[in-house]
């Protein structure tokens, strides 16, 4: 092994023993007993502090440090052995020179410690390392100085006398040095002993950090995940039982409702725990989006309930919701509308996506917990059919429920009748008793009139009946009839009960000109492309009277004039109005009526009218309400522009149960007095008035238990006419009794033939 040999003329290189020193070797100092004393105390804080080092890691890298070890806390003192025969580290004859130091070998640093060498070489100091200068620098720097220092590197100040001990277990935060890295004598500078070059990491710090987790979220909240999966897991069970047990109407959303026991889910956690995998997330998913899109139609469901008084038909309503939305915009204005379509467009889709997605994960653990879901779905159905043979309620509602079922039922058996009912009403269409009546035979009573039907927009029995709506209306109803009594005209009125509730107009317009019960849409599509004979078409085949349409709510191409026999119809757009519109309707009911007088009525013709004229100032949402105007200051209509601005916004008025019964009232009270005051107005011995309402207001009006009877009203100044049909027992005036004969609108129109003279011809 080679080596160097180098005199330290400023330390003692006296070998332990009773031995003298060499005279070959001149001390240039004697040590005192004061730095003998100062060296041993600098070393014992040499190795404490080393020991400290090595447990906060501030120490140089583990590599560096020396073989020395701890036993039981106290230092391993290094004796020097006797030189053995032989070795290069002893001068020739025996007598060590000076202190030698091996040039070090490449060690394994994780080799347990071995032997010191017999002549153990000292570091060789350097100017910078002033910890090697003990005989220049004072004891009391090396006091000062141990705690950045590593272990003891070199012989001075170990104390002298003392063997080495047995090797200790080697302490895993050091290792012997390598002779290629700073602090080892291979000639390079030794760094200043404690001098720090920067926070060294302890040997295996890096492996160690790169084995730890990531410091995210998961780490910082270990519990997040957790308690976000069992907040997803509940959200998702909530849900589905939401959707399962979600009522279709407003009246039944009560949270008795949703403590019920679905039988629904336990047929369905028994179907999932006997699955596999894969088919079990297959048809969780199946079964989920089902639910997601039955719970779709238990919304329109409530929706056509509370709009129109019946249930949603799978097979025929689906047209509706356009009319819904443009209903929407012409009540709340384009940009509510939009945000309304986009709304439920999100709604449709995301619940099947989300109760799909709610099923799997409940599926899944079911699956992970196979053994308590059985029993807790065995007790759950123990439970039900109990419940269900005890007849058990919970705030007066059953707790076994089949609601989901119920409901599946329910409209598999409507689109069932639907398709059935489609064959069955076109051929009843066809059996017409007047179909084949000439026309000199048809309606020769009322020969040279001018016969008016007028429908009023929502004009129901509520009207009249309800006790929150009726005084105004009666009253109205009251002034009406002195008025026409004075103008010379007498009146009298009954009850017929309308094909629809609370909306879709045309279903109650074509029942009563039809004589057939036209209640849905797909029966109205049947009517309008037959050869039916409507009572438009009963006055244009007689070829004596003249037939018009004046229709302020058509706002579109209405193909269905011809059907009905009108020779000429006025929409929206050929009544010259330049006002406002009162949300829906698209102008006021006054200005309809002076624009009919003005096209027709007014006009010299050598044949009498027969008009069907449809007022809209009532319809929903009745805000703003048009106000009665001066006649003179009509116009084009522009003088409703103000009266428009200064009326009550939609929103506040159709979502307040009491306001939109007051505003409805006043609606109905306007509609009525225009009427009535175009008829003192322009009315003449020939005019007959036949005026009625379409349908009931909506259930939030009306009530949901309410009816669909409406008012129907004749008026003529020629006692003749009413003597025709005082058969019918209608009460005299413009309101009818409450026990006033009540028929279905679909008889109005044989029975108003046949009083006038019409010959049946099946």
């Amino acid at each position: 092994m080679p080596l160097f040999t180098r005199t330290n003329p400023s330390t003692d290189a006296t070998p332990e023993g009773p031995s003298e020193a060499p005279s070959e070797a001149p001390s240039t100092e004697t040590p005192s007993p004061d730095t003998d004393a100062s060296a041993t105390e600098s070393q014992a804080a040499t190795v404490t502090q080393t020991t400290a080092a090595a447990d906060t890691a501030i120490e140089e890298p583990s590599a560096n440090a020396e073989p020395a070890t701890e036993t039981g806390g106290e230092p391993a003192a290094e004796a020097k052995p006797e030189p053995a025969p032989g070795d290069p580290a002893t001068e020739t004859g025996g007598e060590p020179e000076g202190e030698t130091e091996p040039a070090p070998a490449a060690e394994d640093p994780t080799a347990e410690p071995r032997d010191t060498p017999a002549a153990e070489a000292k570091t060789e100091p350097t100017p910078k390392d002033p910890a090697t200068e003990t005989g220049d620098a004072p004891a009391t720097e090396a006091e000062t100085e141990p705690a950045r220092e590593g272990p003891a590197t070199g012989a001075e100040g170990e104390p002298k006398g003392e063997t080495e001990p047995a090797p200790a277990a080697e302490d895993p935060t050091t290792s012997t040095l390598r002779p290629d890295e700073p602090g080892t004598a291979t000639g390079a500078p030794a760094k200043p002993t404690g001098a720090i070059e920067g926070p060294h990491k302890p040997t295996g710090a890096t492996e160690a950090e790169d084995a730890a987790p990531k410091d995210d979220w998961r780490t910082r909240l270990p519990l997040a995940p957790r308690n976000l999966g069992w907040a997803a897991t509940a959200l998702s069970a909530l849900l589905v039982l939401f959707a399962l047990q979600m009522p279709n109407t407003v009246g039944n959303f009560r949270i008795s409702e949703f403590l019920r026991l679905p039988a629904e889910a336990i047929v369905g956690a028994v179907v999932l725990l006997a699955m596999p995998r894969r088919p079990r997330v297959i048809t969780a998913a199946c079964i989920g989006a089902s639910l997601g899109a039955l719970t779709v139609l238990n919304l329109l469901d409530m929706g056509f309930v509370e709009f129109l008084g019946r249930h949603f038909n799978v097979v025929l309503d689906w047209v509706l919701l356009d009319d819904a939305q443009s209903y929407i915009s012409d009540a709340i204005g384009t940009t509510g509308s939009i945000a309304v379509t986009v709304a439920v467009i999100l709604l449709a889709l995301c619940l099947p996506v989300g109760t799909a997605l709610a099923s799997v994960r409940l599926s899944n653990l079911l699956a992970r917990n196979n053994v308590v879901a059985t029993k807790a779905t065995l007790i759950a159905g123990t439970v039900w059919i109990t419940s269900m043979s005890l007849g058990l309620t919970i705030g007066g509602v059953p707790i076994a429920s089949d609601h989901t079922a119920g409901v599946v039922k329910v409209h598999a058996r409507r689109a069932s009748d639907t398709f059935r009912d489609e064959a069955a009403f076109e051929k009843f269409a066809k059996n017409d008793p007047f179909a084949k009546t000439p026309g000199d035979q048809l309606v020769p009573d009322l020969r040279g009139k001018d016969v008016i039907f007028t429908f009023i927009e929502s004009y129901g029995r509520s009207a009249i009946e309800d006790p929150s709506i009726a005084p105004g209306v009666d009253k109205t109803l009251a002034d009406s009839t002195q008025a026409i009594t004075d103008a010379g005209f007498a009146a009298k009125s009954g009850w017929l009960t309308s094909a629809t509730f609370g909306g879709n107009s045309w279903l109650g317009h074509s029942t009563f000109l039809s004589g057939l019960w036209i209640n849905n849409q797909q029966r109205y599509n049947t009517l309008v492309n037959s050869d039916r004979l409507t009572l438009p078409e009963v006055f244009r085949r007689t070829g004596d009277w003249r037939t018009v349409g004046v229709m302020p709510g058509v706002q579109k191409g209405w193909p269905e004039e011809k059907f009905y026999g009108l020779e000429k119809n006025y929409s929206s757009r050929d009544l010259g109005y330049k006002g406002p519109k009162f949300s829906w309707s698209t102008m006021p009911d006054q200005y309809a009526l002076e624009a009919f007088q003005r096209l027709e009525h007014g006009r010299k013709s050598d044949k009498p009218l027969m008009s069907e004229i449809i007022l809209t100032s009532s319809h929903q949402p009745w805000a703003p309400l048009p106000k009665t105007v001066p006649q003179d200051q009509l116009g084009d209509g522009t003088v409703f522009n103000a009266i428009e601005k200064a009326g009550k916004d939609p929103k506040d008025v159709l979502y307040n149960g009491p306001e939109a019964k007051a505003e409805y009232g006043k609606s109905i009270q306007y509609s009525i007095t225009s009427l009535i005051d175009w008829l003192t107005r322009y009315g003449t011995d020939d005019t007959v008035l036949v005026f009625l309402g379409d349908h009931q207001p909506m259930s939030r009006v009306s009530g949901s238990n309410a009816s669909r009877d409406v008012p129907v009203s004749v008026v003529a100044k020629d006692p003749k006419i009413l003597d025709r049909i005082a058969d019918w027992n209608w009460t005299d005036g413009l309101r009818p009794a409450g026990d006033a004969p009540v028929w279905k609108m679909s008889a109005f129109r044989d029975k108003f033939l046949t009083a006038y003279g019409s010959t049946p011809h099946p």
